[in-house]
């Protein structure tokens, strides 16, 4: 993580090479940026929890079924 003088740093400069009018535009942009990425990522969150739970459910289904449907070893023949 950056330390306060390494920020001010990297204001000072990018005051320098982008002028008092152009910095404020660029940190708008940036905050944009920021704010639709974690919105993205929220997104995804939000489709992994809702996958987590169908196969949950899913293995708990799997679960319940008797144990002589669900073991098939038996019916193969070998050769």
């Amino acid at each position: 993580m950056l330390g306060t003088t390494e920020l001010l740093l990297l204001g000072g400069l990018a005051l320098l090479i982008f002028g008092g009018k152009k910095v404020p535009e660029l940190m708008r942009g940036l905050g944009q940026g920021v704010k639709e990425f974690k919105k993205g990522m929220s997104d995804c969150d939000d489709v992994m929890t809702s996958n987590n739970e169908a196969l949950l459910s899913n293995e708990e289904n799997v679960n319940n079924i008797p144990l002589e449907e669900k073991d098939c070893s038996n019916n193969v023949e070998q050769k």
